[in-house]
Order: C-alpha cells, then sequence, then structure tokens
C-alpha cells in the first residue's frame, strides 16, 4: 500500500468517527426512532465528508460579475445582496449570518474596495440623527475655550501655601 492510500483511510476513519460522535451526542439529546439512527448516521457522515473535500476550495472560487451588475445591486435604500437577491439597509448583519465579514464577500464577487456595506439614505439617516442628539459636538464647543490663554489664566489669586522657614545666618 502506498502512503496517499493509507492518508485517506485514515480520513475516513477521521469522518467515520466524527460522523459517529455527533450521531451520538444529538441521539443522546434528542428522541430518535431507531430505525432512523442508520439513515442520520449516513447523512451526518455524507455532510462531513463533502466539507472536508471541496466546500471550502467552492468557497474560494471568485464570481467575477459585470459592472452593470454591480451599479443594479446598489440603490439609495437598498444594497442588493448578491447571495439571496435580498435588499437591504446594512450587509453586516446578513453577512455575518452566513459566516462572511464585508471583505470575503467583496473578495467572492470581485467587488472593488469602495463597494459600500451601508445603504446610502439610511447612512444620512442615522447622519442626522446623530448630529440632532449633538454627537460630536464636544469638541467643537471645548476647542475655542482652549483657543484664547487670557481666558485660561484666572483671576483669583494663587491659593497661598505653606509658609516657609527662612534660615537666618549663623553667626561666627
Amino acid at each position: 500500500m502506498n502512503e496517499d492510500a493509507e492518508t485517506s483511510e485514515a480520513a475516513a476513519v477521521d469522518y467515520v468517527q466524527f460522523a459517529a460522535d455527533i450521531v451520538s451526542a444529538y441521539v443522546s439529546n434528542n428522541p430518535v426512532r431507531p430505525a432512523d439512527i442508520a439513515e442520520l448516521l449516513r447523512s451526518v457522515h455524507a455532510s462531513i465528508a463533502r466539507l472536508g473535500q471541496g466546500a471550502a476550495a467552492e468557497a474560494r472560487v471568485v464570481e467575477k460579475l459585470t459592472a452593470a451588475q454591480i451599479r443594479k445591486s446598489v440603490t439609495p435604500d437598498a444594497l442588493i445582496s448578491f447571495l439571496d437577491g435580498k435588499p437591504y439597509k446594512t450587509l453586516k448583519r446578513h453577512l455575518s449570518g452566513n459566516g462572511m465579514t464585508i471583505e470575503e464577500y467583496r473578495e467572492r464577487f470581485g467587488l472593488p474596495r469602495d463597494y459600500p456595506s451601508t445603504a446610502a439614505s439610511y447612512s444620512a439617516q442615522r447622519s442626522e440623527l446623530a448630529k440632532s442628539l449633538g454627537l460630536g459636538q464636544l469638541r467643537r464647543k471645548a476647542a475655542p475655550k482652549a483657543a484664547t490663554p487670557a481666558e485660561t489664566m484666572s483671576n483669583k489669586p494663587k491659593r497661598a501655601g505653606r509658609s516657609r522657614k527662612v534660615k537666618e545666618p549663623a553667626e561666627a
């Protein structure tokens, strides 16, 4: 037997063990008819084998979109997801639910780095809300006060400290 055959057999044994562990944990916490256990084991094993063999390679395939498709996906009120074709105001929650980040999404579909993750009208709405609440105004209000040094000087006299004893010169 060569090394490749031994490696594939070891991998198959690992898949069988993983499937058995998953099914035993599932069966211990859920009611399953004895006749259904074999089918459950088969389906779990097939899923694990698929994950190990090619699902990772398929996910890395870049789906090249045309410029027209990219332009159509960005509307003022929503962004159209390339995963499910539905409109979203922000893609972050949708993508995290699918196990992706915005960078991975851009990479997978060949989108430019400046592709937005939030709809323009939603961003403007949030900006107006923040401005109406006065967010970001603290620095603007504090900056003019610190700019004039005459105002920072207090008209109050300095607080008197302890009096120091003066050493008198020693007489010779």
